[in-house]
Formats: C-alpha cells, sequence, structure tokens
C-alpha cells in the first residue's frame, strides 16, 4: 500500500507556500501428487532443461531467474558435457546423473503452435518418472510484456507444483518518479508511465489488478485519482484539500484514505465505483492519521497516527471504532513508526521505524507483536508485501540514488528492482497471472 506521512511537511510546505515453504512431499495439486522428496525447510534443487522453438532460450532465462528470486527453489546449472540434456527411460536411464548433480527436479518445456503455448514437463528425478504435465497459453510476441507475462505465470505455477507455494514472478509493482506512477515487472523489466505528467504520490493496486489509485495535485489541491490501466482517470468526490494515500479494501468496492485540513488528517472512505459520498472514520482531534492498510478479511484497518504525540502504527475496526496501538512506545527513543502493510496472510504488519536518523524496514508479528528489523544500511522506507506475504519492495538509498529493492524476510536476501534513481512510494501487486 502506498502512504505519505513521512512526506506530509514537504508536501504541504511545497505545493501550498514500497507463509513458510512448505515440505512438498506428499503435496497434492488439482489431484495429482508431485511426489518430490527434500528436507523440509532447505530449497530443491531443479534443472531448467534447454527450451526448444522460437524464443526458447528467453523462456529458460525467465525461468531460471523466476525460481532464483522467489527464493524457494535452488536452481542448478546443466550446462556443459558429460551428461544428456533430457532424460530418457528404461535401462539407459540417465536420472541417476540429475540426481548426482543434487536435482529433485527437471523441468522440460517446449514451444508449441508456432510461439501460442508452452507445454511443460517436470520430472522427479527419484521416481524417475515425470510427475506432471501442462499446456500453457502464450500470448503476445516474445519478449513482449503480455508474452513475459505468460512465463511468469508458468514459472509460478511450476513452483507450487514442486514447493506447495505459488510464486510471485506474474506480478508487477507501482511507484513514483519524477511526479508520474510508474509499473515494472517484478524482475525489474520494462518500467513504464501509467498515468499522466503532473505531481502524484502513494500509488495503490485494486485487488483485481486492472485499476489503481493514487493522490495528484489538481489546481490548488490533492485529489484521489481512480485510474484503469487501459487508460482513463477519474477523480473521487472527496473533500478539498490534501487528499492522499488511497488503499483499496480486499473486497474492492471501497476506498479509504487521508484528507487533511486545519484540524489535522484523518481517514475517509467512500466506494471505488458508485461515487457514494466521502464519510469520516477517524477522529484525530487535531492529530494526523494517514497511511491505512486492510487486514486480508476486509474487517481492520492499520494506519500511522500522531495522537500520541509522534507517529506510531495503530490497528482499529474498519469503520474507526476500537483503535488501539500496535507498535510499542518506548520513552527517550525516536517514536517514529509509519507506513504500515498488512501481509496478504493477516499474520504480519510492515512499517518502517526511525533509527538512528535514519528509517528501516521492519515488522511485527500479530499474534506476539514480536518485532524485526530487516534492513540497516542507508535509508529504507515505505515497504509493501508481495502476494506470498514473505518479500517484501521498499525504497532504499543503499545505492547511493533512492531505488526500490526486494527483502526476503525470511533469509534476509536483497535485490535491486529499479535503476532509474529518484523512485519511491512501491505497491506490489496481487497476483496477475491469467490475466
Amino acid at each position: 500500500m502506498s502512504r505519505f506521512f513521512s512526506i506530509l511537511p514537504i508536501a504541504v510546505l511545497g505545493l501550498l507556500t514500497a507463509v513458510g515453504v512448505a515440505h512438498a512431499q506428499d503435496s497434492t495439486v488439482q489431484g495429482v501428487r508431485i511426489g518430490l522428496v527434500y528436507d523440509p525447510g532447505s530449497r530443491p534443487g531443479v534443472i531448467v532443461l534447454p527450451v526448444d522453438g522460437a524464443g526458447g532460450d528467453s523462456i529458460r532465462a525467465i525461468l531460471q531467474r523466476d525460481f532464483d528470486y522467489g527464493d524457494r527453489i535452488n536452481v542448478v546449472g546443466a550446462e556443459g558435457t558429460g551428461f544428456p540434456l533430457a532424460p530418457t527411460t528404461g535401462e539407459e536411464s540417465n536420472y541417476p546423473v540429475y540426481a548426482a548433480l543434487g536435482a529433485v527436479a527437471l523441468v522440460q518445456a517446449t514451444v508449441t503452435g508456432g510461439g501460442s503455448g508452452l507445454h511443460v514437463a517436470v520430472h522427479d528425478v527419484a521416481r524417475q518418472s515425470i510427475a506432471r504435465v501442462r499446456d500453457f497459453p502464450m500470448r503476445g510476441t516474445p519478449d513482449g510484456g503480455d508474452w513475459r507475462l505468460g512465463v511468469h505465470t508458468v514459472a509460478d505455477e511450476i513452483e507450487l507444483w514442486i514447493t506447495g507455494v505459488r510464486g510471485v514472478s506474474a506480478t508487477r509493482v507501482l511507484y513514483i518518479s519524477g511526479g508520474r506512477v510508474w509499473v515494472v515487472d517484478s524482475d525489474g523489466f520494462g518500467p513504464r508511465p501509467v498515468s499522466a505528467a503532473g505531481t502524484t504520490m502513494s500509488p495503490a493496486w485494486h485487488p483485481d489488478g486492472t485499476h489503481l489509485a493514487y493522490a495528484q495535485f489538481v489546481g490548488s489541491g490533492w485529489s484521489i485519482m481512480v485510474e484503469e490501466l487501459s487508460g482513463g482517470a477519474r477523480p473521487l468526490p472527496a473533500p478539498r484539500g490534501l487528499n492522499a494515500t488511497p488503499t483499496f479494501s480486499p473486497d474492492g468496492n471501497v476506498i479509504v484514505w487521508a484528507h487533511g485540513g486545519e484540524s489535522g488528517t484523518d481517514l475517509f472512505a467512500t466506494t471505488v465505483f458508485t461515487n457514494g459520498p466521502a464519510r469520516r472514520i477517524t477522529v484525530g482531534r487535531g492529530s494526523d492519521n494517514t497511511s491505512p492498510t486492510f487486514s486480508p478479511d476486509g474487517r481492520r484497518v492499520a494506519f500511522t497516527s500522531g495522537r500520541s504525540g509522534h507517529p506510531e502504527v495503530y490497528i482499529s475496526d474498519a469503520d474507526g471504532t476500537n483503535a488501539e496501538l500496535l507498535t510499542p512506545y518506548k520513552f527517550g527513543d525516536q517514536s517514529y513508526r509509519s507506513d504500515p502493510d498488512w501481509s496478504p496472510d493477516g499474520r504480519t504488519v510492515a512499517f518502517q521505524a526511525q533509527l538512528a536518523g535514519r528509517f528501516q524496514v521492519m515488522t511485527i508479528g500479530l499474534r506476539d507483536r514480536s518485532i524485526r528489523q530487516h534492513t540497516n544500511e542507508g535509508s529504507n522506507e515505505q515497504p509493501s508485501w508481495a502476494p506470498d506475504s514473505r518479500h517484501v519492495v521498499f525504497t532504499s538509498t543503499r545505492s547511493g540514488t533512492r531505488q526500490l529493492w526486494v527483502l526476503d524476510t525470511e533469509t534476509g536476501r536483497t535485490r535491486q528492482l529499479t535503476h532509474s534513481g529518484g523512485v519511491r512510494m512501491a505497491s506490489w501487486s496481487p497476483y496477475l497471472g491469467g490475466r
């Protein structure tokens, strides 16, 4: 979810003066037992064989990179000589060669229909047999956006077969750069603007992945815009003034955002597509209440509030009642915690906290209220969860400029997503596979 609490003063002054791995043994997907056997908690070794057909080299490279970025599979190199590139059966079976390389599965793909499809077979090395076969449709031309999304969809499905958890390669990330909203694939491919030129901030995805919302400076104030990705943006009926940090409810029917005036900033809500009246859902009494994020069931909202005299993360019912402090206050420390994002599995809230003068990405478990710090290099802000509730995208200065980075919260591994500089306010999409 996107938000703006930490930059609110700058915006106002300047304009008004971003499940653990399941054991795959006996896992069942659509009634088919994959049957792969590997140690729980480990990353199973997988070899992606060369892909026959047009664009085969690109398909193989994307599948390998997607498995690597997913952090659940160990991609085993299968280059060079000394062993066959495709498995055989019978007395001359070469499956033991792949077992010796540390592979528990082989991915064998073939382009079909002149490029309109991809035939995929996953081999169980231990059982020396094919465990799963499926044909996937492919759209567009090789290396185009739709085509690549199709390959990412294949990778996510294979990851589900092998590990029991769907991958998040068939997703995209919104962010702000140069005053516009941009979108980029989860592997960093194809950054492109999706909003008109102007001054925008705090983009957010609709749950169906076809719309987005963001704040845009129009005339003498900020408006909340709802835009269909295929084109066309419209403002919501919001009160005049400062409006920012929109977020959609899980069912996609309601949008909540922060509206600021002379008496502070509060959360407001309205229906997304029926132009219902805006209704106030927090009473900050002069404090700033911003950056809402819904629980997956839509019953509760986490948000940033300054009601205690400094920014902290609170949780309330979706109508604003029964508010309670989520992040603990420590007397005398730099108490500045903001920009929450509720994980899709409902177990964790990610947020940013100021430590030694810099923001760092933190998470808090909702069951035991335990806090973990995930970053320490540079300033790291505005975390946004991937659909797998394991990876987050965030803004970081660790490379010298503001870039988006992706973090695996289980291992601490990070990778750089953008390379253009001056980016911020990331929002990770829902799963887009099959679109």
